[in-house]
Order: structure tokens, then C-alpha cells, then sequence
């Protein structure tokens, strides 16, 4: 494939048929494939970015006023502070009558997105928009976004998020399809679970272990993991994908739905706030 400048028009498809074909493009031709997905990088950015910030900026400033009061926020030093008048000497212990939390806004990091993407061939534009969806979500301070591809074999392009040209080069479309091993190390990126937004982009036809990915998923679930399977992250928004798994993991409380790019800054900003992701998805749906 031969690109010449001015003979091509730069697209979403074409950055697909790039990605899938990069290992063929001659040498000479390198540098105006990039350029190509460049400018289509440089659009995307233009149309999701400003929504996609003022969507999950103000998710974050609801929750920031709204603190949880859980046990790893107690602000052990205040609450004991305040407290001392009421000790009581022959329990020789402090009856607390008001307890005191940090506020999420005492950390850097807020909340942390897991952005998992399937990169087999099907899932070409779902793959573009989610890439430059974790590029700029990993451009906001107070979110710890990782960004993760897997077919049969499982790659962490978080440390590419800064260039997003670069983040899309090191996607490799085609292959196979292990879902179960993606979760399985997505996992392991999890660190405070009820502070967790997984995304998991793809089709569900599982290549790997099902039973397994389910369990799997359901850990996630229980530990207070926010989870949401898009089934196609696209212009269009309407998957081809296994229904049967797609049931079984809506009964876990995984909502499971094609999206556009135009409605991912409502569902990002729902499931920050804690909305019912089940919910989210009957406005969102489309399957």
C-alpha cells in the first residue's frame, strides 16, 4: 500500500486498515502513514476532548463535596482530637460523638480507569476511539488511567498515553482473542476497588477460559469495581457480539452495550458518580 500526500483522506476506517496492515507498510512510506493517523488523532481530540474533561471534572467535584465514610478515609488524628472530652475513664476509651473524613480532593490521584481493549480485527474503530478516549483521560491529574490491549497475548500501552499517535502504533490488530487473560491482568492494576472504573471494550467472543473470566469479573463486581462491557465504541454504536455472554455478564450487574463516542462522557461521568450503571446503560444502549 502506497500513500501519496493529498491522495488519501484521513479517516477512522483508514486509521483501522493502518493499524492492521503497519507490519506491511514499506519503510518509505512510514512516516506519511503517521501523519495520516495524526490528523485524525488531532480531530478525534478536537470533538471527544472538552466534553469527555467537563464530564469527568464534574463527576469529580460532586464526589469531592459527597466524601465517602468508610474506614480508609477516617482522619484518625481529628476524630480522636475532637473526641477527647469524651472519654470515659472507667471503660478507658473515647465515645466518639462526630467522626471526621479526608475529602477525595486530599488525593492526587482520585480515581483510577482501566481502559481494556480487544484488538482483534473487528474491533478496529472501537480500538481508535478508545485509545484516544485513555490519551486524554491519562492527561487529567486526578486520574490514574491505565491502558490495556489484548488478543490471545496481553499489552499495557499505559506508559503511551502521553502521544497518542504513538499509543495507536502500538496496537496490532488481528489474532486471536483471550479475554479471560486481559481481566485476569487488569486485576492486578486494581488498588482501591470502589475507586475503580473498568472498561472493558469488546465483542465478548471469547477465545480464552469463560467460566474462568466470568469468576473473574464477578471478583471485580463484588470488591466494588465499577464495570461496563462496550460492545463497540463506534460512530455507528451497534455491535455484532455473543449475546450469550453478553446475558450472563449483565446478570454479575455488568452492563453490556454499544456506544458512540458522542454518549461515552455521560457514561464516564454516571459511573463516577455512582449512578446505576444498569440504569445508564437503558439510555446509552444500543445492542
Amino acid at each position: 500500500m502506497l500513500f501519496r500526500s493529498g491522495q488519501v483522506t484521513p479517516s477512522v476506517e483508514l486509521v483501522g486498515t493502518l493499524m492492521s496492515l503497519k507490519g506491511m507498510i514499506p519503510d518509505r512510506t512510514k512516516e506519511t502513514a503517521r501523519m495520516v493517523v495524526a490528523a485524525v488523532v488531532e480531530e478525534l481530540i478536537k470533538k471527544l476532548e472538552s466534553e469527555i474533561v467537563s464530564a469527568v471534572r464534574g463527576a469529580l467535584d460532586r464526589s469531592r463535596h459527597s466524601p465517602i465514610k468508610s474506614l480508609p478515609n477516617l482522619d484518625w488524628k481529628r476524630t480522636i482530637g475532637r473526641n477527647l472530652k469524651n472519654y470515659v475513664a472507667e471503660k478507658k476509651t473515647i465515645v466518639p460523638e462526630r467522626f471526621f473524613f479526608w475529602s477525595r480532593q486530599m488525593r492526587r490521584k482520585e480515581w483510577n480507569v482501566i481502559v481494556c481493549m480487544d484488538q482483534s480485527g473487528s474491533m478496529a474503530d472501537s480500538v481508535v476511539y478508545g485509545a484516544v478516549t485513555g490519551a486524554i483521560l491519562a492527561s487529567m491529574p486526578a486520574l490514574e488511567t491505565h491502558v490495556v490491549v489484548f488478543d490471545t497475548e496481553v499489552v499495557d500501552l499505559t506508559e503511551r498515553c502521553t502521544d497518542p499517535v504513538d499509543l495507536l502504533f502500538g496496537v496490532q490488530l488481528g489474532g486471536g482473542t483471550d479475554i479471560n487473560r486481559a481481566v485476569k491482568y487488569c486485576q492486578g492494576l486494581v488498588h482501591d476497588p470502589r475507586r475503580t472504573l473498568f472498561i472493558l471494550i469488546t465483542d465478548l467472543f471469547e477465545g480464552g477460559n469463560q467460566s474462568e473470566l466470568l469468576r473473574r469479573l464477578r471478583e471485580m463486581v463484588e470488591d466494588g469495581v465499577r464495570a461496563v462491557t462496550l460492545l463497540a465504541l463506534s460512530d455507528s454504536g451497534v455491535p455484532s457480539y455473543d449475546e450469550n455472554l453478553a446475558k450472563r455478564l449483565r446478570a454479575l450487574g455488568i452492563p453490556c452495550f454499544g456506544c458512540t463516542p458522542q454518549l461515552l462522557p455521560e457514561l464516564l461521568s454516571g459511573a463516577i458518580k455512582g449512578v446505576d450503571l444498569e440504569k445508564l446503560a437503558a439510555r446509552l444502549v444500543k445492542t
